[in-house]
């Protein structure tokens, strides 16, 4: 190093008198110069090089000793014909305001020629007479690199088709792109920098902060992921969910608010993540994670109907097999009821009409008898009467009861608790097992007639019904329909 500092002191033009505060200059300057990452050298006015950095060396082979003091670059770091040009673009930088950008070749020690981009500035004294000029240079290939990695990252925070969001070691956002922004329903993308993640959605957030301190500690995984979550707000649509009945025949116009607002706000996302890390340390330094996602919700609800689809037409087909292996019409109504619960519903109760309707006008006031219920009743959802038509005794369904409004609409009827806490008695009342939070009644209807209602219901744990359930209860209806009417006529 004390060599370095006599020679930069020699090489100086500067008129420094050698003295102590001198010599440190130089030995800081000197360490500035080594511990750049863009290899740097300078001339003096007159074309001789006066400084000659680590990086330089590193890139041309030409250590320190061998650079400084030589006069111009000709015949050893550049050839001889392309000295005059070189040497003339790079001393005109004192003549030139600003930085000036060259490209051209260099020679390396052990003959080999290197492309490089040189931004070359002019250095004046303090009577702002030129004094030299100073060059950073670095191959071309490497800067053309670097250009790309800053043109990909704008290009990926301003107009990529996918989420990108960078999320630091706090699991903050701290970058978002327009399609994040969009995608978490705020109204900017600053709006949702620097917050917790939680404040954003609703569910979801545990297995999306997971996903990234698992990023942060282990690096990527291998795959994409798929996260479902829940976005946060709408919250007016959540309490106007109706908790009593809503009519879901497959006329009717469309599904409630609070229902569309639900489905808005579940979103599917296709993950990848990426671990940051500077490149500046010498040992890795986490910066936070890259979070890339699509959402792949509409593609996803198609794959889940079409799986469903799929199992009940499969449930379907085995239930008639198994209904037709019945010799009791009524045995068979029950068989295709317990097909259809798998993967649907929690209990199915099935009401018949005492009398049966002896028109196509419906009974003013139905006589609903209990005839079956399955699975049978356990401990905690018994019933007060055992199912069975024979005694001709009705369930006490009070007026508006769904059962009543399905038989009266000739159609399907819905009743759920809603977002709320279940309500003390709510099954109950209702003459359900106990548990029960969502029901769906269908008329069962055969030639022209209504012969009952089936019901089906769901528990705590499942989601309530919607349209899609509606139109497949109404064909296992269909199929229920046609064995009670055969069991009616069979008792006639």
């Amino acid at each position: 190093m004390s060599a370095q500092s006599k020679t930069h002191s020699a090489s100086s033009s500067d008129g420094d008198d050698g003295g102590p505060g001198g010599a440190d200059d130089e030995l800081l300057l000197a360490a500035l110069l080594d511990g750049m990452d863009a290899a740097l050298c300078a001339f003096d006015a007159d074309g001789v090089v006066t400084h000659w950095n680590r990086e330089a060396e590193r890139m041309l082979g030409w250590t320190q000793h061998e650079a400084v003091g030589r006069r111009g670059l000709a015949g050893w770091a550049v050839r001889a014909a392309d000295a005059e040009e070189v040497e003339g673009r790079l001393l005109g930088a004192m003549d030139a305001p600003g930085r000036q950008v060259h490209e051209f070749a260099l020679l390396t020690k052990d003959g080999g020629r290197v492309l490089v981009r040189v931004q070359s500035s002019g250095v004046a004294g303090a009577d702002g007479r030129p004094k030299g000029v100073y060059c950073a240079f670095s191959e071309v290939h490497a800067q053309i690199d670097l250009e790309r990695s800053i043109a990909l990252s704008e290009a990926l925070l301003e107009d990529a088709c996918w989420g990108v969001v960078l999320v630091d070691a706090d699991l903050r956002p701290a970058v978002a792109n327009a399609y994040a922004a969009r995608s978490f329903r705020v109204p900017s993308r600053t709006s949702m920098l620097g917050r917790p993640l939680g404040e954003l959605l609703e569910h979801g957030v545990e297995e999306l902060e997971g996903a990234l301190q698992h990023v942060l500690a282990e690096g990527a995984p291998p795959g994409p992921a798929e996260i479902w979550v829940r976005l946060r707000g709408a919250e007016d649509a959540e309490k106007e969910r109706d908790s009593l009945e809503a009519e879901l025949s497959p006329g009717a116009g469309p599904p409630p608010q609070a229902e569309r607002g639900e489905l808005d706000r579940q979103c599917c996302w296709r993950s990848g993540f990426l671990r940051l890390a500077t490149p500046l340390a010498e040992e890795p330094v986490p910066l936070g994670v890259a979070w890339l996602f699509q959402d792949v919700t509409e593609a996803k609800r198609a794959e889940q109907a079409a799986a469903r689809l799929r199992f009940r037409d499969s449930q379907s087909h085995r239930a008639a097999r198994a209904a037709a292996e019945c010799e009791d019409p009524m045995e068979a109504a029950t068989v295709h009821l317990d097909f259809a619960l798998a993967g649907f519903a929690d209990h199915a109760v099935l009401d018949v009409l005492t009398p049966p309707e002896n028109g196509p006008d419906p009974v003013p006031v139905p006589r609903l008898v209990r005839a079956a219920t399955t699975p049978a009743a356990v401990h905690g959802h018994g019933l007060h009467i055992e199912p069975g038509t024979e005694s001709g005794l009705p369930v006490a369904y009070v007026e508006g009861h769904p059962a009543l409004q399905a038989y009266q609409r000739c159609g399907s009827v819905r009743a759920s608790v809603g977002a709320t806490a279940v309500p003390e008695g709510w099954a109950e009342a209702r003459k359900w097992p106990q548990g029960t939070t969502h029901g769906l009644c269908t008329v069962l209807r055969s030639r022209g007639r209504t012969l009952g209602v089936v019901t089906f219901l769901r528990d705590a744990g499942r989601r309530p019904f919607d349209r899609t359930d509606a139109v497949y209860a109404e064909g296992i209806a269909a199929h229920v329909a046609g064995s009670v009417d055969l069991a009616l006529q069979a008792r006639r």
